[in-house]
């Protein structure tokens, strides 16, 4: 009966999503500078909302299997239909997969799955092997692994939603607007993506707080020390007093711990560092 329940409310959700989908609003349409303004001090729920009215069923929810959980459950209070998709690098830990599971049950949606290219893949490990990214850094392997399924997937969209935070990275997500144009992707017809960072303002503490009053599941790993989660290779628990971007890519220079997805960030740091 629960399989049922659980098939309904997504058949319910994409009938829904039907009607959504002409209400949506072109790019080229947003005062940016006004939106910022609005939303700035707004709730993440607020922002959520705020999106789902500008573009309906052409944005989406980037889900890592991490602590952006939090926005499935503010989209859900809405009580309106979101869509939700994560990038299943093939890397990623058991227990995000798990989550994954839970995440469909709680909400009624199904998370769509972004994969590699298989041949650009099978290139990249004949080539270079399994673990590559040890030696000449994580660029190559989260280019084709991440940022490629990504690219493909935003050309469908005209706005998504992601979780990041500006206490997660300051040197590269310290002035993080809770929305803005996504000039390093391409949106549906090829025009400008808009992007939404609903907790940009929040703490880790703060978002760890929501999760506990609203009872959402969460990644065990968690519970075992790791804070930001990523592919199982490129990730590992941190000591008490590290920042938890110290648990990514352990190996590499720290000042600039992006993949990919968020290139504007390490575009408009090293901006203001010219400027400066």
């Amino acid at each position: 009966m629960q399989f049922l329940a659980v098939s309904f409310m997504i058949r319910e959700n994409e009938v829904m999503m039907l009607a959504e989908a002409e209400k949506t609003t072109l790019s080229s349409e947003i005062d940016m500078e006004a939106l910022v303004s609005q939303l700035s001090n707004a709730h993440p729920r607020r922002i959520i909302e705020k999106a789902l009215d500008l573009f309906g069923d052409q944005l989406a929810v980037s889900f890592s299997g991490a602590e952006d959980v939090l926005l499935l459950e503010f989209a859900h209070q809405l009580g309106r239909p979101f869509r939700v998709f994560t990038l299943d690098t093939g890397r990623l830990h058991p227990e995000t997969y798990r989550l994954f599971g839970e995440v469909e049950k709680r909400y009624g949606v199904r998370v769509e799955a972004l994969f590699p290219e298989r041949e650009e893949l099978e290139s990249l490990v004949r080539r270079k092997g399994m673990f590559s990214f040890y030696q000449d850094g994580h660029g190559e392997c989260c280019g084709v692994r991440k940022v490629a399924p990504l690219r493909r997937h935003l050309k469908t969209l005209r706005a998504w939603i992601t979780g990041q935070r500006r206490d997660q990275n300051p040197g590269t997500r310290g002035n993080l607007p809770v929305v803005q144009f996504d000039d390093g992707f391409e949106g549906r017809e090829g025009a400008r993506l808009v992007k939404f960072n609903p907790l940009a303002g929040y703490t880790g503490a703060e978002v760890w707080d929501d999760l506990r009053a609203y009872d959402v599941p969460f990644n065990a790993l968690h519970q075992r020390g790791f804070v930001s989660i990523g592919c199982e290779p490129c990730t590992r628990p941190i000591l008490p007093g590290q920042h938890e971007r110290e648990g990514r890519w352990w190996w590499e220079n720290a000042d600039k711990k992006e993949c990919g997805l968020h290139q504007i960030n390490i575009d408009a740091s090293e901006g203001e560092a010219k400027r400066n």
